[in-house]
């Protein structure tokens, strides 16, 4: 475990120079908005579990960010991430879970020519992803080859893994 990132604040450059492909970032900010708007549809249908539901899903992404994401843990984890909003909302949770990793592969495979971090990283991707999201909202990130120069975030020393 010692040649994992340590933290989400080391991972967080290495999750960029993983998305220099401006059209890449652009199809993860469409997959992660339509994840988005199908958890707040979610809660719109289901307003008393959905968010319950959520709470959980946010305290076990915490509890799996808040050291070195376990290479093995980290699939129990997405698995209760995945299913407590699932209980909720048996459609439209998985179905923006999809269309947003969708999205995102299709990014990663046909414009970055990468493999996702997700496949290495679950939660630190998703944490990272929903950051990109939001410095995407505030209008950074949309164009140019290097994410992490437009942002001010140093290169990764080496990837971890």
């Amino acid at each position: 475990m010692a040649d994992r990132f340590p933290d989400l604040q080391a991972f967080w450059p290495y999750y960029l120079s993983e998305h220099r492909n401006a059209h890449s970032r652009r199809l993860h900010f469409v997959g992660t908005t339509g994840f988005l708007a199908a958890c707040a549809a979610s809660a719109a249908i289901s307003p008393v579990l959905f968010p319950a539901a959520m709470a959980g899903f946010v305290a076990i992404g915490r509890r799996a960010v808040s050291k070195a994401e376990p290479k093995r843990r980290s699939l129990l984890h997405v698995a209760g991430m995945i299913a407590l909003p699932t209980l909720a909302s048996p459609v439209l949770f998985p179905a923006g879970v999809a269309f947003a990793y969708g999205c995102a592969w299709r990014g990663h495979f046909g414009h970055e020519k990468n493999r996702p971090a997700t496949f290495e990283y679950p939660v630190m991707s998703l944490a990272s992803d929903l950051r990109m999201w939001g410095q995407m909202v505030q209008g950074n990130l949309w164009t140019g080859d290097d994410p992490a120069a437009e942002l001010g975030v140093a290169e990764p020393i080496a990837k971890a893994g």
